[in-house]
This record gives structure tokens, sequence and C-alpha cells, in this order.
């Protein structure tokens, strides 16, 4: 048995957890904590909090997700300050054994690794992910996180990925008036900045435009809260536009990773799950010109495990170190 703390950096939270990969590979997560990485000024000093806070020894081995491209010397975080010397973990928080991977690579091992009753039906045909191929992985949070895995025989592989990152591309009126709103405050626009979480405030205010309404007075939380609620019906259209450009841009994935199946992940698509099975979700995810009878064929699932990104970090971890 292995013991290890678990880390999921991202822009808003860092999660830590006591974890533990048995001598069969079967791996248990304690409860995590929680801290917000604005509260600290690095990584150092949020894992001194973490030491503090626990209510067990800290083991001296760690799996740490990153919400950044992993390569080189330096990891910067995309969305927060903080920067990782990676050559220099394991003295800089006193580590024997030390994995670091992007955060969506760590949820992809977990989609790898998770059991179909951890995954629920959002499109396509309602079957179990496939023992073989490429399947995509696709989480909007404070960003969107993309990554995917190919299954083989005996085993998978695990390929991370900036994909939240290439451009927006606009299907309808709607999105073209989003996109031009966007390019006035940006010289180039991700997609993520209309298909991750606080994109909804783009969209709320492009259609509350429409209506001749002012824009939205608040976070992006506070438009989410409304949506859900049903509360806004400005809000509750945003949401569904929201689903509209994931299933566009979950299809556009599929198409580049030539990918058999398709989850979906996050904090965020899980909250808004039952949504998005109501929504014109999997009608976009399948508006692929001449390929729409393909993708309609794309399991499209959802996985409903609590921490992804705490498991997948481990099992990257176990891989490297335990095999």
């Amino acid at each position: 048995m292995t013991k290890l703390v678990a880390l999921d950096i991202g822009g808003t939270h860092a999660r830590f957890a006591h974890a533990e990969i048995g001598a069969d590979g079967a791996i248990t997560l304690d409860e995590p904590v929680t801290l917000k990485t604005s509260d600290y000024v690095s990584l150092n000093t949020a894992w001194e909090d973490f030491a503090r806070k626990s209510q067990s020894p800290v083991p001296d081995n760690a799996a740490i997700a990153i919400a950044g491209p992993v390569n080189g010397e330096t990891v910067r975080m995309t969305n927060n300050s903080w920067v990782l010397h990676t050559g220099r973990l394991d003295d800089q928080l006193g580590l024997d054994k030390v994995t670091l991977i992007n955060d969506f690579g760590a949820v992809a091992h977990a989609a790898a690794r998770a059991d179909d009753s951890e995954f629920v039906y959002l499109a396509g045909p309602d079957k179990p992910l496939p023992d073989t191929g490429t399947i995509s992985v696709i989480g909007p949070g404070t960003g969107l996180g993309v990554a995917h895995f190919h299954r083989y025989p005996g085993g998978y592989h695990v390929q991370a990925t900036e994909g939240g990152h290439i451009d927006f591309a606009p299907v309808d009126r709607i999105d073209d008036l989003i996109l031009e709103r966007l390019r006035k405050q940006h010289r180039r626009v991700s997609v993520e900045r209309v298909a991750a979480g606080p994109g909804i405030i783009e969209i709320y205010t492009t259609l509350a435009a429409l209506e001749g309404r002012p824009a939205p007075d608040g976070d992006d939380k506070a438009i989410w809260q409304a949506g859900l609620e049903r509360s806004d019906p400005i809000a509750s259209a945003a949401i569904d536009r929201f689903c509209m450009t994931l299933g566009s841009v979950a299809g556009d994935y599929a198409l580049a990773h030539g990918a058999s199946a398709v989850v979906i992940a996050g904090g965020l698509g899980y909250r808004i799950r039952e949504t998005l099975v109501h929504s014109a979700f999997a009608e976009r995810f399948r508006f692929k010109g001449r390929y729409e009878e393909m993708m309609a064929g794309l399991p499209v699932k959802l996985i409903t495990h609590p921490q992804p990104g705490l498991f997948g970090a481990a099992a990257a971890f176990a891989r490297e170190h335990c095999t």
C-alpha cells in the first residue's frame, strides 16, 4: 500500500486529499480539504495550511493535477497567479515522489478507470463507453478543460491538451453576436470565453441586448443560480444557449480526436446535467454536416465521480510509481 496526497489545483480552488493505492491498484480517497487559491500566494503556503489542518500525518508522496500546460521546468497557472517550478517540487514540499499532471489529464485518468455506474447518459446511444478507441473528455468550469484517452487491450494512454483555447466558432446569428461582443474586449476569442462558467455573463448580456434590457448586475454565479431556478427568463435562456454551445464544442473535439465516445466532466457539468439532457446539447453535438449520422452514433456520458481530478491524479501517480 502506498500513501500520498492528491491535489487538484484549479483556477479558483485547490483541493487536497489523503489517498491510498492498494497492492491491487485500487485507489481510496479521504474527504478533501478545499482551499481558495486567491487566499494563498503559492502552492507552498497552501500546502503548509493543509498540513496544519490535516487530521493525520502528511505522506511524503504527492500527485498534483494543475490547470495549465505541464511542460518544461516552470508551470504557470492558466487562471490564477501561482507558478510551479517542477524540478524543485520535491525539495520545496519535502516530498519523496511526485507526479505532476495537467488537471484534465487527471480527469481523463479518472474517466478511463471509472466504473460504468459512475456515468450518466447525456446523448447518443445509451450504452457503456467502448473498451477500445479514443474518448474525448471535456469539462466547463473556471476555464474549459479538454483531454482524451485511448483505450487498447490491457491499458490506456492519456493525452492532455489546451483545447479550451482554440478559436470560438459561431454556428448561428446569436453566436455571431456573442463573438462580435467579445471581439471588442479581446484580441482573440477562445472557445472558453463562451463555453466555461464565466461565459454565461457574455451570453446573458448578448441576449439581454436583443430584448432591450440592461446587462446583468452581478457575477456569473448569480446568473447560474437564477437560470437554474428559472427565476429570470433571460438567465434561463442563457443557460439553454450555454448548453447548445457546449454541445457544439464537444462535437468539434470528438471530430478532432477521432473519438468513439465523449465524457463531460467537472462540477458545472454535473450541476447542469438535467438541463443538458433536455436542451439542444445533443442536437448541436450532432450538427456536423455530412458527419451528422456518425456523430449520432457516439455515446456522450457525464462522469459522476465526486472528485475525478483527485482520483485521476492518484491514478497517474500509480501508473508512474507503482507499476
